[in-house]
């Protein structure tokens, strides 16, 4: 009998010992890819194929195939991803999903969810992150032109993936690319796109993965250079690296402290309307300043980076107005360069100007947007406006994230769109040192949110 008690006691402490070894320590690499075998994944989707060669998996594209997706069977919440790709065809594409889904109301049929994208074309959109299936694009390169070379063709690039919290951010070879902050998806599985193809000759296209490792425990941030911008969805909300790095609100969600009347001291009694987070301007049959009029930031600014949301209603016409001075007597809204808020295929004015320099995004009548369809997102959704001026007077305007137009300030060329403009009559048009911010009222309903800037220096 006491032989077997002292059998039995020995057995019950070394249970947890044994349960506690076979915990990895915190901060340790798991392995998701065992180099022989597709252990712990399943395809989804298309009907490309995925075999392991040489301890990488490599992915082919099949002919009429739609996005073809090898997935783990777990899903992850925060952690640290690094793997290795590989494609060597410039017209292929790829990507790895990251926290994503498959099917159900929102993509029947079809894997959604944040993308790290693989991009060998001459666009160089490598590291920056698409929402499959779902909101297209979230970080386009256009936003951080620095990391387009990092990525290198038909050579294996080691790629890095960090997930915490709402956080979301991408290196290519070391090199920072992407920074999201996104309440959407805190979990989901992990995923390797074989891109759909529609044409035979465009089967047969190879893309390889190997390294495959993830890191769930033990997790800290990982720096980022000051330089990057951040592509923020929680509305009217910084994180800590962009409080760090001179970014602020202009709009706290909440009051209208910060602005004021463009013909006042103070802040319009009607119409306009703060409420669930979001500043609108209310309508009044199109009538362009004839209810709360315009209103402007109390503050002036020279070089700056500014973005903004806004969300249009059916025909509605709006705008973002800089450099404005309120030196120019005018009726009606106030005079400054303007990023134009435009429902283009309702609203007339789309069809005004020159060339189009009256629809969205353009510097109203003087420069047209030149905007790929797919970057319009569509009336009642949230649109993302930015406008950087740089200390040198290069200007930039950014619709979702691409790049729509850029112009010099006080440049000959730019004067002459003035001379040739509805502004002529205004001497030194848009060349003031510093200005306004200005949001028009137009008379329709327009909304903003997440309005922030970074003075340049």
């Amino acid at each position: 009998m006491p032989l077997l008690r002292t059998a039995w006691l020995a057995a019950c402490l070394a249970a947890p010992l044994l349960a506690t070894a076979a915990t990895p320590p915190a901060g340790t690499w798991q392995n998701l890819f065992d180099g022989k075998t597709l252990t712990g994944w399943k395809r989804l989707g298309g009907t490309a194929t995925y075999k392991v060669e040489n301890g990488a998996i490599v992915g082919t594209t099949v002919a009429n195939s739609g996005n073809t997706f090898l997935v783990t069977e777990k899903e992850y919440g925060d952690y640290v991803l690094e793997l290795d790709a590989k494609i060597d065809d410039p017209t292929n594409n790829s990507g790895v999903q990251t926290r994503s889904h498959f099917g159900g109301a929102a993509a029947p049929g079809k894997v959604y969810g944040r993308q790290v994208e693989i991009d060998p074309s001459a666009r160089s959109w490598s590291g920056g992150i698409y929402d499959e299936a779902r909101r297209q694009w979230l970080y386009p390169l256009d936003l951080h032109p620095q990391a387009k070379t990092a990525f290198k063709v038909g050579e294996y690039n080691h790629i890095k993936v960090e997930c915490l919290g709402n956080e979301m951010k991408t290196w290519v070879n070391g090199v920072p690319v992407a920074y999201v902050v996104d309440p959407v998806d805190p979990r989901g599985f992990i995923g390797l796109q074989v891109h759909a193809v529609s044409e035979a000759a465009q089967a047969g296209h190879k893309v390889y993965f190997k390294n495959i490792r993830i890191k769930t425990t033990g997790l800290t941030p990982s720096a980022f250079p000051a330089d990057i911008y951040v592509v923020n969805f929680v509305p009217n909300y910084l994180n800590a690296y962009e409080k760090q790095h001179g970014w602020q609100l202009l709009f706290d969600g909440k009051s209208p402290a910060g602005w004021r009347s463009a013909k006042g001291p103070t802040f319009p009694a009607h119409g306009w309307e703060i409420a669930d987070g979001t500043l609108t301007v209310l309508p009044s049959e199109g009538k362009e300043a004839a209810n709360g009029g315009d209103i402007v930031t109390q503050a002036e600014y020279g070089a700056f980076d500014l973005s903004f949301e806004f969300k249009l209603t059916p025909g509605a016409n709006s705008g973002v107005k800089y450099f404005v001075t309120l030196a120019e007597k005018t009726d009606a809204s106030a005079i400054g360069l303007e990023y134009q808020v435009l429902d283009d295929a309702l609203h007339p004015d789309a069809k005004l100007g020159r060339d189009g320099d009256r629809t969205l995004a353009s510097l109203y009548d003087l420069k047209t947007a030149n905007k790929p369809p797919r970057f319009v997102h569509p009336i009642g959704e949230w649109n993302v406006g930015r406008v950087v001026v740089y200390p040198n007077n290069h200007v930039e305007h950014y619709l979702n994230g691409t790049k729509v137009l850029e112009y010099e300030r006080g440049s000959p060329e730019f004067r002459e769109l003035v001379a040739q403009s509805k502004y002529h009559v205004w001497p030194n048009f848009g060349e003031a040192k510093a200005g306004h911010l200005l949001l028009q009222d137009h008379g329709n309903r327009v909304s903003f949110r997440s309005i922030k800037l970074k003075e340049l220096k």
